[in-house]
């Protein structure tokens, strides 16, 4: 079940890396840089909303049912999408982004799976397991945007419909593995997601600081990379530049996931959590200071922005995997992670107004600022 999840993970990852990075791209050149963040935001919904309605399905029909929906869902908006490319649609492109939500939402919920599958002492490991999968996915897929987009303009069609195509058969496989993978897993949760409420996390501080930090780590890294790609773009830099970029950012979200965990189930998640805020302001102020056209520094700044977010999100993660009574968890963690997504798809929209009035280095500076706000949290949160 743990090698299925993983496989699921990766693709979906591989998948929603080549989406986000081309649709900022598309949109801007359509709409004008205050607009490119609109098909990303749509995607950002649909993992929000996502995350509720396949815990429910998961609740009542079993994992196996649950992420099939959701990745075949995200194969159909990866076809959507390379159509609405194709057509220069932007609206028909935030639907199929939307789409492709839905399936990230199965590979996020996909953590908390792997963790039951473990005692509590050692499920920062389990979940950094599976978020280090993301690692293969989504380093390898934006590199695939250039060469996909190559072949498609070589056949005739337009260049950037060939990320989407590759973005719908890396969801269809993971549809696929689910099936067949975890065949005979569809137990029943056993929860009502319906009778889940936040005031559920709210009873206790360690669940309270754990969702302050997850929604700041994601508004944070959202932000910024949803501006980066259409920053780079403005500024003549080509396609591999962008995804280069956006690579060693993805290194830095998940490569290292099973150092996190075992930092956790060493230390506990608080001090991680810590850690990770302190290098989001870092990579925020170096991001800030970066010039156009430096390429290299400016990756090295996106990989401390994933790294610092891979802190936060598996640590909090952890904590409420270790910390929430059996009965709410399941639906707790949907209902946080809905919460997560839903804040973060005001900061997609919210990122390329800014860097169209104020600059990508006043969006950094944001980011940075934002970064301190849950500090309150970790100094007054009671002890592990």
């Amino acid at each position: 079940m743990v090698a299925a999840l993983f496989s699921g993970a990766a693709l979906m990852n591989a998948a929603m890396a080549i989406a986000s990075a081309v649709a900022t791209i598309v949109a801007g050149d359509r709409l004008g840089a205050r607009w490119g963040a609109v098909p990303n935001t749509a995607g950002i919904i649909g993992t929000g909303v996502g995350a509720l309605a396949l815990t429910w399905m998961m609740g009542r029909h079993g994992r196996r049912a649950g992420l099939t929906c959701g990745y075949l869902a995200a194969a159909l908006g990866g076809v959507v999408s390379a159509g609405a490319v194709a057509a220069g649609n932007v609206l028909a492109l935030s639907a199929g982004l939307l789409l492709l939500g839905l399936g990230n939402a199965g590979a996020q919920l996909s953590r908390y799976a792997a963790a039951e599958l473990y005692p509590p002492e050692r499920r920062g490991f389990a979940i950094g397991s599976v978020v280090w999968a993301g690692a293969i996915g989504a380093v390898i897929g934006p590199l695939l945007i250039g060469p996909a987009s190559d072949v498609t303009s070589s056949l005739g069609h337009t260049a950037l419909a060939g990320p989407y195509a590759v973005a719908a058969a890396a969801t269809l496989i993971a549809a696929g593995v689910a099936r067949l993978a975890l065949a005979g897993r569809a137990r029943r949760a056993g929860y009502d997601v319906a009778s889940v409420r936040l005031r559920e996390v709210a009873r206790g501080a360690g669940a309270r600081t754990a969702l302050a930090v997850m929604v700041t780590a994601q508004v944070v890294m959202v932000a910024v990379m949803t501006a980066t790609p259409l920053e780079m773009h403005m500024h003549g830099e080509g396609l591999d530049a962008v995804g280069l970029a956006l690579s060693a950012h993805t290194l830095g979200m998940f490569a290292f996931s099973p150092v996190t965990g075992w930092l956790i189930d060493r230390t506990g998640p608080r001090p991680v959590m810590g850690g990770g805020l302190g290098v989001l302001v870092l990579a925020s102020v170096l991001a800030a200071v970066t010039s156009a056209g430096g390429t290299s520094v400016r990756a090295g700044a996106l990989f401390l922005l994933g790294y610092g977010w891979n802190l936060c999100f598996v640590g909090g993660s952890s904590r409420l995997a270790r910390d929430l009574p059996e009965p709410a968890r399941a639906g707790v963690e949907g209902a946080v992670d809905a919460t997560v997504w839903g804040v973060a798809a005001l900061a997609s929209l919210v990122s390329t107004p800014v860097l169209s009035a104020g600059g990508y280095a006043a969006l950094a500076w944001a980011a940075a600022a934002c970064a301190l706000a849950p500090a309150a949290f970790l100094l007054t949160a009671e002890a592990r």
